[in-house]
């Protein structure tokens, strides 16, 4: 009896583990949404560049949201999904990386000022409060079910906070020094960055999942 139950208990788990997975990548994905339509707004009533992008990046961060559900909803220890939803997520950090860089490049060629915007200051503060948070248990739960995917979408998160500290930095800069480049250099710095982090996870390097 102890030995059938053994394995029953672990599956059990494991399952409880995915479900708690789940809830995160849902919390994440109705955050990013509501996150990318604020900024967006914000972002036109302002005239600024930083929000939008940073209203982007939301979008961009949804994708990997969804790609782990797709995987969790899955058999737990399905390797074929898990490889390939680390390959998506890491998809997703390299469409992050280019379009910084991208936006980067042409704020600072075309010199546009990034506006203050009391909604995106605002939503940055929030964002930086709650993507640890999130980030930490994300790794906590990749750690139980040793998914490297969603340790990998856990870097994601972590990256949104980074960001958001830019964005705050970007504007508080512009608005109280007169420093409008300080947003888009900001940017480019954390571009090979989140480049690596995508590299990484399409070779599944980033393997070492722990809490």
């Amino acid at each position: 009896m102890s030995h059938a139950s053994g394995p029953r208990n672990e599956h059990s788990a494991r399952a409880d583990h995915a479900r708690a997975g789940r809830r995160l990548e849902y919390f994440t994905l109705g955050w990013n949404l509501i996150e990318a339509a604020v900024a967006v707004g914000a972002g036109l009533l302002a005239g600024s560049i930083a929000l939008i992008g940073f209203g982007v990046d939301s979008v961009i961060e949804s994708i990997s949201g969804g790609v782990l559900l797709w995987r969790l909803h899955a058999d737990e220890t399905d390797d074929r999904r898990e490889r390939l939803a680390l390959k998506l997520v890491g998809g997703s950090f390299l469409l992050l990386a280019a379009y910084v860089a991208v936006e980067a490049i042409k704020t600072l060629v075309q010199h546009e000022t990034p506006q203050a915007s009391l909604i995106g200051i605002g939503l940055s503060v929030a964002s930086l409060v709650v993507m640890p948070l999130l980030a930490r248990a994300k790794r906590r739960v990749a750690a139980r079910l040793e998914s490297r995917a969603l340790q990998a979408d856990s870097r994601q998160t972590d990256l949104c906070a980074w960001l958001s500290a830019i964005l705050l930095g970007g504007l508080a800069l512009n608005a109280l020094m007169g420093w409008w480049w300080a947003d888009p250099v900001a940017a480019l710095l954390m571009v090979p960055i989140i480049a690596r982090e995508g590299i990484e996870a399409m070779r599944g390097e980033r393997g070492e999942c722990v809490e």
